[in-house]
């Protein structure tokens, strides 16, 4: 029996050059995101891994916005959602799967580091979140599930953060939790 391919996750070429116009649009939008990148080299480097654009056109989807940023203390091209508020398609989930098992009542639909996984994506550690809180404020009214640190989940916790009061404040949920208003960022 043949060992089963992977399944590659691809746009057309007419969805991809929808979701690149998307793209630069955004780029061209906000360019305080992302001093001295330049649209041409972003583009390029995009269109050599088809992998990438599916993962972002998901990132879309979702309503994540997703924009190059140049992230404080970090070097190279970094794509993440930049929606003012928490993406409103991946809310309401709890944070991850084993959560999701211990729920008895109420179940979500889902839970973020698996639609992550979905994704190709990956949830923002704390200090990548407070780096793009830097570039403008984001979840004024929202919150977003973190990359949590296996010690903290390890019992049962997990991180979310916020920007409230001018600061961003990160804070801890038991996992299983699930919010209208919280979601994940990549």
């Amino acid at each position: 029996m043949a060992s089963k391919r992977p399944e590659v996750k691809q746009l057309t070429p007419v969805q991809a050059q929808q979701l690149l116009a998307v793209l630069e649009a955004r780029f061209a939008q906000h360019p305080h995101r992302h001093p001295g990148l330049d649209w041409a080299d972003v583009r390029a480097r995009l269109e050599a891994q088809p992998d990438r654009l599916w993962s972002l056109s998901e990132m879309e989807r979702a309503g994540g916005e997703p924009d190059a940023v140049t992230l404080a203390g970090e070097a190279g091209i970094t794509f993440c959602d930049c929606s003012r508020e928490t993406p409103t398609g991946r809310r309401s989930l709890c944070y991850d799967d084993a959560a999701l098992d211990v729920r008895k009542e109420a179940k979500p639909a889902g839970s973020a580091l698996g639609l992550a996984a979905a994704m190709g994506v990956d949830l923002l550690r704390e200090a990548r979140y407070r780096a793009l809180q830097q570039l403008e404020p984001l979840d004024t009214k929202t919150s977003s599930w973190l990359l949590t640190p296996a010690d903290i989940r390890a019992l049962g916790g997990a991180l979310f953060g916020d920007y409230r009061y001018g600061h961003v404040f990160v804070y801890h949920n038991g996992a299983q939790s699930y919010y209208a208003a919280r979601a994940f960022r990549a």
